[in-house]
């Protein structure tokens, strides 16, 4: 989960990591109260979850908060590549002496943590390491040493950093470890990060992605979630507890396993390429259990998707024998019935593996005429792309 500067900042603060003093906001008039109290220029920047803010006209200075209101209004409602602003952070001004770069990231190309540094900052870094790979220094973090200060020193010696702001930056540098692991992240970036002419280092902007399989273990990343920006049924899906992800397509998708999951998406968008480019709608994994309560879920959510025209539910029997799948179907048609949700859009099961032939004798008894079983994956997958496509597709 990607954080917003503001977000990112306020973790910072919490881990002794020196940030610029600041609020969000989402008004005018909000803006101009928080450039009040803090009672010097400020910076009045767009909260979007994308880079290029400056250029776009995200990012203002403001005299006064007069001023700060005013900017604000300028920003509030801008598209930035895509993301219309909705929130604002005002925050301190910073008279910028120098400004660096430093960040640590979860490689897991090298099965380990990444850090780098530099005294290049407040550029795309991907620029600096394509075309003056020099200027980056990057070293392995040792997951059980972590960012140690020796370690750090040894980075910021190594990409000549300034000796006056060595031991600030190396500081810093390990504060970033501390938000890594407290936080379970897999991303902190400062960039940039900057001296000021009266001799602080500030993380001025900051980066930080959060591991959403660690979500359990922080209750307070719930209120981190960025429910504006979220699709509303991903957002319902994960309330129930499902592994959903939207997609942009027209067949929802209902598989136990994430493999298998996979693999249907693939032959879906092949067998829809029969039928006008037909695609997967979604991802939903139910996992193994596949109770009557989590299909019947799992459906509500796949069918009141507007994108839908069809669902495939594509289910191998393991731990889980297909007739207790089976009766989970059949179970959340009735369940779905009762809550009076009318069920409209055909659904193709493929059944397989152990208990396959009780199941699939199950659904046959069961008689709805919008369930369709068919033996094959290819087969099934085929048969729903036609039905997604519509009268046009047959």
């Amino acid at each position: 989960m990607d954080l917003y500067e503001y977000q990112a900042k306020h973790l910072f603060d919490v881990h002794n990591v020196a940030v610029t003093p600041g609020e969000v906001c989402t008004t005018a008039e909000q803006a101009r109260e928080i450039a009040r109290k803090i009672g010097g220029p400020v910076v009045v920047k767009a909260q979007v979850k994308t880079g290029g803010r400056g250029k776009a006209g995200g990012v203002k200075l403001a005299a006064d908060p007069d001023e700060a209101a005013e900017r604000a209004r300028d920003i509030l409602g801008l598209d930035i590549k895509g993301h219309v602003v909705s929130r604002l952070l005002v925050t301190e001004a910073a008279d910028i002496a120098e400004e660096y770069y430093i960040s640590i990231l979860l490689d897991r190309s090298n099965r380990s943590f990444l850090a780098m540094a530099s005294v290049e900052g407040g550029v795309e870094i991907e620029e600096v390491a394509a075309t003056r790979p020099e200027a980056l220094i990057r070293e392995r973090v040792d997951a059980i040493d972590g960012m140690t200060m020796e370690l750090a020193q040894r980075m910021v010696v190594a990409a000549k950093f300034p000796v006056a702001v060595q031991q600030a930056t190396a500081e810093i540098l390990v504060g970033l470890w501390r938000v890594m692991t407290a936080e379970d992240a897999t991303l902190v970036e400062v960039n940039p990060l900057v001296l000021t002419t009266d001799g602080r280092v500030l993380a001025l902007d900051g980066k930080v992605t959060l591991d959403g399989n660690a979500h359990y273990r922080h209750e307070h990343h719930a209120d981190l979630v960025d429910r504006e920006g979220i699709d509303p049924i991903e957002l319902r899906a994960g309330e129930l507890d499902l592994n959903y992800v939207k997609l942009d397509g027209e067949v929802g998708i209902i598989g136990n396993g994430a493999g298998l999951v996979m693999s249907t998406l693939d032959v879906v968008a092949y067998a829809g390429e029969e039928f006008g480019g037909v695609r997967p709608a979604n991802f939903l994994d139910i996992g193994g259990g596949a109770s009557a309560a989590v299909m019947s879920n799992g459906l509500d959510i796949v069918l009141n998707d507007p994108d839908v025209r069809a669902v495939f539910v594509n289910v191998f029997g393991g731990i889980t024998s297909c007739d207790a799948v089976a009766n989970g179907i059949v179970a959340a048609m009735g369940e779905l019935a009762a809550r009076g949700a009318q069920v409209s859009k055909p659904i193709v099961c493929r059944i397989d593996g152990n208990n396959a032939e009780e199941g699939r004798r199950i659904l046959t008894d069961f008689g709805d005429e919008l369930v369709e079983l068919v033996d094959t994956m290819d087969d099934a997958a085929r048969r729903v792309a036609q039905l997604a496509a519509g009268p046009e597709g047959k």
